[in-house]
């Protein structure tokens, strides 16, 4: 089983007919991905990978189901396309840029919340469920990283998701869906928002949190498992351990601020709700296989 995306959703490529559009579409529809529809205002009656092109989101609707819309638009045009989308009644959207302007990202979040929609970016890698679909640009022919098995990751850095995911493979475990929720300041979808669809999926075991310094997402993650929100086997490995003091380190969402966002916080607010915390990408493997067997998984 997978969460939000699956080989039967039906999906709409925003932005098809340029250059990462048109290579990565061909990539997703190699790997099963059900591309029913692309994009492009004033390229309507065109085919991009065998995939018709629409002028616009609504006459994609108007003609076929669509499940959920993948973007592959630059960043000052993510905010129109996300609101085409959601104006076509579309409940899931992913979006892949960043750099995408502040205000820009907060209104396209409240107005996914307020349609009921859940908009996954940005400056993410995509979403994808192992060995079924995929949205957005995975290297899934790496069978030493992506290899379908019972673990769901969530990821807030592209660059490490491969190596982490590969140490996962390599202690014998494989992902269930791998969640890019995205390196900016304000990602339009969270940590917390998405652990609950983990932890109604019967065929995840446990979840790995890849994170890092900044913002308090993860640490919105321990007060859910102090509730019993999420209730599953946690493991997580949190980039910037050594970061300096006061310096401000990689993505924008790396920022600390208000005395919140250190590393050392967020490994002590997920330690005490019972997560593993990995000191080294290393270590991610064996530690989940040290929970799981401590709880008989």
């Amino acid at each position: 089983m997978s969460i939000i995306l699956n080989e039967k959703t039906r999906i709409v490529v925003q932005g098809i007919t340029g250059k990462e559009g048109r290579f990565w579409t061909k990539h997703m529809i190699d790997y099963g991905t059900n591309v029913v529809a692309g994009v492009t205002p004033g390229k309507g009656g065109q085919s991009t990978a065998g995939v018709p092109v629409f002028d616009t989101v609504k006459r994609v609707t108007a003609a076929m189901p669509v499940d959920a819309s993948l973007l592959f638009v630059p960043p000052r045009l993510a905010k129109d396309a996300v609101m085409e989308a959601l104006d076509a009644d579309i409940k899931t959207i992913v979006v892949l840029c960043d750099g995408i302007p502040l205000h820009d990202t907060l209104q396209m979040r409240s107005a996914a919340k307020a349609a009921g929609a859940l908009v996954i970016g940005g400056n993410t890698s995509g979403i994808i469920s192992m060995g079924k679909a995929m949205m957005g640009f995975f290297p899934y022919w790496l069978d030493r990283v992506y290899r379908p098995g019972r673990i769901g990751i969530m990821t807030r850095s592209g660059s490490l998701t491969n190596e982490v995911t590969a140490e996962l493979v390599k202690a014998g475990f494989g992902a269930s869906s791998l969640i890019g929720i995205g390196g900016d300041p304000v990602p339009l979808t969270r940590f917390v928002e998405v652990l609950p669809l983990f932890e109604n999926d019967p065929e995840t075991d446990a979840v790995v949190i890849i994170g890092e310094l900044g913002g308090t997402m993860e640490e919105e993650v321990a007060k859910a498992m102090e509730n019993g929100i999420f209730t599953k086997p946690l493991v997580s490995f949190l980039g910037g351990r050594t970061a300096p003091k006061g310096r401000k380190m990689g993505h924008a969402g790396a920022i600390i601020t208000g005395g919140k966002g250190t590393v050392e916080d967020k490994i002590a607010a997920l330690q005490a709700a019972g997560a593993y915390v990995a000191k080294r990408p290393s270590m991610v493997g064996e530690q989940l296989k040290d929970f799981l067997a401590k709880q008989n998984v």
